[in-house]
């Protein structure tokens, strides 16, 4: 087999305790970064007590819906714990304005507003204009639409997504070409947008408007990771260029011999897939997997449970994850495998 050198990075969004009381079903969608972390990076809190947005620091840190929150301080985290829907964003941390208009949109900290006692934010001055040329009005659009966006695009808190060192997923292949274009063109890093930590790059404003209506349907199913793999409850990387649509899902695969393995029983192995997946997220969410300390790698195909043997324990409480990418040439061990 050839032997090739590829870079994976996965963003790796862990749900705090405050998730362990909802009801299950319960989604969440929040605006992070590749880190998982929210309002990239800053303090929350500061909005309301120092009327400003201020960096907030990792040593300061909290979980919440499915999101890190860094503080100033540890008197800003105090205030945040005990009352954490209070300061956290409305609308996900994602634009008021798109959300008025039925988008998620990305936004700039310093372009914000506390109303009636919500942090809102927006994606630029441009945004914060339109949003308060009718304030009332936006305002009311924007809470009629924001369940629908959340029921459409939400999760269960915990997301595992295939990305670059940078960030961007699909090696910045537009996701809305797959199925408008039946290819997959490359995007433009100034038309970009954000879905479950991840950056997505667009060839057009069209298409990157058309994803922010419902990014959930074009972002790639397992995460951007092998579907095939996942039949196989494996994680493994892809190649962009393998691809294809089932029931509106885009399918990416790693290899040739994966497109076949997957096309000889396309839907038992979509419906083995789709089983495995919450359990693969959850495996690598999960305890020593979320311990940035120790970065998780997939190399070539990885048993979750063995690999976590080989990783020391991690402390207490809830983490939020980024692991460190990985270069190298795989294995025989790693690939070369009966099937695959």
């Amino acid at each position: 087999m050839k032997k090739t050198l590829f870079t994976l990075v996965a963003a790796l969004s862990l749900a705090g305790a405050a998730l362990a009381d909802h009801e299950p079903g319960h989604k969440v969608l929040v605006l992070k970064n590749r880190n998982g972390v929210a309002i990239l990076g800053y303090d929350a809190v500061a909005y309301f007590t120092d009327n400003k947005p201020a960096q907030g620091s990792p040593k300061f840190s909290s979980e919440y819906e499915g999101a890190n929150y860094h503080f100033a301080s540890t008197e800003h985290k105090a205030l945040f714990d005990a009352n954490p829907a209070k300061y956290a964003p409305a609308y996900g941390g994602y634009c008021g304005y798109a959300a008025s208009i039925d988008r998620l949109s990305p936004i700039s900290p310093e372009w914000f507003q506390i109303i009636d006692g919500r942090l809102i934010l927006q994606h630029n001055k441009k945004a914060y204009d339109k949003f308060n040329a009718d304030l009332k009005g936006n305002l009311a659009k924007a809470d009629q639409n924001w369940p629908g966006l959340l029921i459409r695009n939400g999760t269960g808190g915990k997301t595992l997504v295939n990305i670059n060192r940078k960030g961007v997923a699909l090696e910045g292949r537009d996701p809305v070409s797959y199925f408008t274009d039946g290819k997959p063109a490359k995007g433009d890093p100034k038309i970009e947008a954000t879905y479950n930590g991840a950056l997505y790059h667009f060839v057009s404003q069209e298409h990157r408007e058309t994803f922010e209506r419902s990014p959930a349907k074009y972002a790639p199913a397992f995460g951007g990771f092998c579907g095939y793999a996942a039949s196989i409850n494996k994680v493994k990387p892809v190649d962009v260029n393998l691809w294809s649509i089932v029931d509106d899902r885009l399918i990416l695969q790693h290899s040739k011999k994966a497109v076949e393995l997957w096309n000889k029983d396309v839907r038992g192995n979509l419906d083995m897939a789709d089983r495995n997946w919450p359990g693969l997220v959850e495996h690598a969410t999960a305890g020593t997997m979320a311990n940035s300390k120790y970065p998780l790698t997939w190399p070539g195909f990885y048993d979750y449970t063995s690999l976590s043997r080989r990783l020391p324990p991690m402390g207490g409480g809830s983490m939020t994850a980024h692991n460190a990418s990985l270069e190298r040439t795989p294995m025989p061990s790693d690939l070369d495998w009966p099937g695959f």
